[in-house]
């Protein structure tokens, strides 16, 4: 028996490139706006999490070569010892005072953010509660605590408060949310689980990644938009999405934010984040700030394009985000409408377990302010004639 008889038994991957239906590690050759090359061919980007379209955007790529001109490429050190720079400072004394909060930390990828953080705050006494449907970054950094673990179903806050009603009111708690859905872009139910955290008084972690930039009357995310952020404890984010840049953070109480600095196994002992990934969230926090009329075109953008989903008949699910799905609920069916839109020059994502629920399969699109009208016209054409063709609509 060896170790890696599992590995030369796996054969998805090679029966799906034969059938030239594998959909993954795709090589971009080149990104223009909102334009990529693969395989040589142009296509249109409706699978990026560039919400608010600062990936190109010109100040952003000047501060990043200004910055490697200053520091280097690398950090070649954890922030614990020789990793910090003065901009790593200067960025978290920004993002707290841009999420409204009183102290930030940064960390190299927003995996290892929720790891840091859940997995030092959760000890062997207390209890973490997360949704069914939370990032897979959470389900393993709960796996890592020495705690125990829970779960509640989707968006259920009446299971949540039936999980909470069978633990013991002295132990510790933290219930842990995704702001925004990932997968669907549906909303957590943040007003329903608020109520609750007065009744039974545990502590709430959001997780903002695809909130923060997007939801909100000034992009703070998900608690913003419900007015809510003094209710939320700890707030995650990651500069992958919005932030048009790569790493990680997390928004609380000083106190709190110290302790997960001097703890979190993931920032001890990892390498610092980039000095062009921090002068490009700091050039796009600037941005957030100053030209909110980005965020307006993108909400512009996504009552479009899901109005025209629907008047084509297809099922966009419960989405409340710029994240709109396209419901197929068969694998197959699921690959040939990716391959085909493929074919057609629109770059999307297929979904299927385990990131969704078996039954539930999706093309995930994603919507960026920078899309142009002629953009997103040719994206809905593309979806009727290929949903027609297929029979899928």
């Amino acid at each position: 028996m060896s170790i890696f008889d599992k590995c030369f038994a796996y054969k998805r991957v090679e029966e799906a490139q034969a059938r030239g239906i594998y959909p993954y590690f795709t090589p971009v050759e080149e990104v223009y706006g909102n334009k990529v090359k693969v395989d040589g061919k142009e296509m249109i980007m409706v699978g990026s999490n560039n919400y608010l379209g600062l990936l190109d955007h010109p100040k952003v790529m000047e501060a990043a070569h200004k910055a490697i001109d200053q520091y280097g490429v690398a950090t070649c050190g954890s922030r614990f010892l020789n990793g910090t720079l003065d901009i790593h400072v200067e960025l978290e004394e920004k993002l707290a005072a841009f999420m409204n909060k009183e102290a930030a930390l940064t960390m190299s990828t927003g995996f290892q953010t929720n790891q840091g953080v859940i997995s030092s705050l959760i000890t062997e006494n207390d209890v973490v509660i997360k949704d069914r449907m939370d990032h897979a970054s959470i389900i393993d950094a709960c796996r890592l605590s020495k705690g125990k673990g829970v779960w509640f179903k989707h968006n259920d806050v009446g299971h949540l408060e039936q999980v909470l009603s069978d633990l013991d009111p002295e132990v510790g708690k933290l219930v842990i949310v995704d702001g925004v859905f990932s997968m669907e872009g549906d909303l957590a139910d943040l007003p329903g689980i608020v109520e609750l955290k007065k009744k039974y008084g545990f502590q709430l972690l959001v997780d903002d990644a695809h909130g923060i930039g997007v939801m909100g009357d000034n992009g703070r995310g998900t608690a913003e938009h419900f007015g809510l952020e003094d209710d939320v404890d700890l707030i995650v984010g990651t500069f992958s999405k919005s932030f048009a840049s790569l790493g990680g953070f997390v928004v609380g109480d000083p106190k709190v934010i110290s302790y997960i600095k001097h703890h979190a196994r993931a920032l001890i002992f990892s390498a610092s984040i980039t000095p062009a990934s921090v002068a490009t969230v700091l050039a796009t926090v600037e941005i957030m700030e100053q030209e909110p009329e980005r965020r307006h075109r993108l909400w512009d953008i996504t009552r479009r394009m899901k109005s025209g989903f629907e008047a084509m008949g297809y099922d966009t699910g419960p989405t409340q985000t710029p994240i709109i799905p396209v419901m197929i609920g068969d694998d197959m069916k699921t690959f040939m409408l990716w391959r085909a839109l493929r074919d057609a020059g629109i770059f999307t994502n297929p979904v299927i377990y385990p990131a969704v629920p078996h039954g539930e399969t999706l093309i995930r699109t994603s919507y960026s302010a920078s899309h142009t009208e002629e953009e997103l016209n040719t994206v809905l054409q593309s979806f009727e004639e290929c949903g027609k063709k297929l029979g899928i609509i």
